[in-house]
């Protein structure tokens, strides 16, 4: 068993994990109770964010704080019998969005971040992938002179610093790029180098396909039965010399049995698809910056995707979210029926540094850590992999992991 791994997740971030120890002569075998691709990796807005090297900070504007409070936008919304077993994270959040210490998620981020495009096409070359990845970037869409400078001085700093590359439009450009907008907008920030994923779950399952192909097992069965064989692990009737958690959301309820209790919190998310009325096309990924939703155009349908939802767990699902931004979203692009009964849902695994958790567990000997991504698990999977791979064979890694070590929790 001592070139052996058993990876607890099947997401973006687990399969390529597995995909990455594979090829360096490992027998891998990826464990999920569900199918690939069906927690957070399926209901994103299906973007490799090559320019997101900016974290989501936690707002400390006052009136931004205030609107937020109100509980009543597109972007958050909250139950309140869950903000008591939230607050330590979330205080953490807040502290950790401070501008110097934000300046270090930032940093930690934009490294990570900077090869997701080429570690994505390392693993989608020469597959049925290929025609899903299309290379036509996203837009920013403004309505407000003052929100659009201030993102256009981000975007600035973004192109000044890591090299991102942006066209900024006016409300005559945005029209032409996009013809069957229903409303004007002031104008909007093109992010040319993110390329759009056309169904972000058949590209997660395409790389299963080539881990499987080349010898991996991808099998059913239970995370939380983690525990140790000897020098080793076992779980959902697999054994291997090593582990690796890459549960997303989930991953506290494995690591907690094993003393290691890092302080993820969630962000749910929801989303619906919708025909479009007549021979109307959305061309590219959009967010209306005021309303705070995202609509993509995917292979089901224009992706309608909402902001961050705060509950319990074992909260149902309310997409209330989804229930104000459809009016808004339908005024602005003629959306006609939903193509599903019953939204999307699924949950953003969250730290309060904005940084992802790689490395090995602390106090468990051959346990790792592939988790904690927010936003950005479907993005950074890939480089994820590599990254841990390395850790784990004792190459030199192609990045400092210190940022994300799990010892930092």
């Amino acid at each position: 068993m001592a070139k052996s791994a058993l990876v607890l997740g099947a997401g973006m971030v687990g399969v390529s994990v597995a995909l990455h120890l594979q090829r360096r002569g490992w027998d891998v075998a990826l464990l999920d109770r569900d199918g690939a691709g069906e927690g957070a990796s399926f209901g994103n807005g299906g973007l490799i964010q090559r320019e997101a090297v900016f974290p989501h900070p936690f707002p400390r504007d006052f009136s931004e704080l205030r609107r937020m409070a109100s509980n009543r936008t597109v972007e958050v919304a909250y139950h309140p019998s869950a903000l008591a077993g939230l607050a330590s994270p979330l205080l953490r959040y807040w502290w950790h969005s401070e501008p110097r210490r934000y300046a270090a998620a930032v940093a930690g981020h934009a490294a990570l971040i900077a090869t997701c495009l080429d570690e994505h096409m390392a693993l989608a070359q020469g597959t049925e992938a290929m025609p899903l990845l299309r290379p036509i970037g996203w837009m920013r869409l403004y309505n407000d002179q003052a929100k659009l400078d201030a993102a256009l001085a981000q975007a600035e700093a973004a192109r000044q610093g890591y090299g991102i590359n942006y066209t900024l439009l006016d409300g005559a450009a945005l029209a032409a790029a996009e013809p069957h907008l229903k409303v004007p907008r002031l104008g909007a920030i093109h992010f040319t180098d993110p390329v759009s994923v056309s169904d972000p779950h058949a590209l997660t399952l395409s790389y299963l396909r080539r881990f499987e192909e080349a010898g991996g097992r991808f099998v059913r069965g239970d995370a939380t039965t983690l525990q140790r064989a000897g020098a080793g692990w076992r779980a959902g009737g697999e054994e291997a010399a090593h582990v690796v958690v890459a549960l997303g959301a989930a991953a506290g309820r494995v690591t907690r049995p094993l003393g290691y209790a890092p302080p993820l919190f969630g962000k749910r998310g929801y989303h619906r698809h919708f025909a479009l009325s007549g021979n109307a096309v959305l061309n590219r990924p959009i967010l209306d910056v005021g309303s705070g939703f995202l609509l993509a155009p995917m292979r089901a349908g224009v992706r309608l995707t909402t902001g961050a939802e705060f509950t319990r767990d074992e909260a149902p699902p309310t997409p209330v979210q989804l229930a104000r931004a459809e009016p808004i979203a339908r005024g602005l692009l003629p959306l006609a029926d939903a193509v599903e009964e019953t939204p999307w849902m699924g949950v953003r695994p969250c730290t309060p540094d904005m940084l992802p958790v790689i490395g090995p567990m602390p106090g468990q000997a051959n346990a790792w850590c592939a988790f904690g991504h927010a936003h950005q698990g479907f993005t950074l999977g890939p480089s994820t992999g590599r990254l841990l791979a390395e850790m784990m064979t004792g190459e030199a890694p192609w990045l400092d992991p210190s940022p994300y070590s799990p010892a930092r929790f």
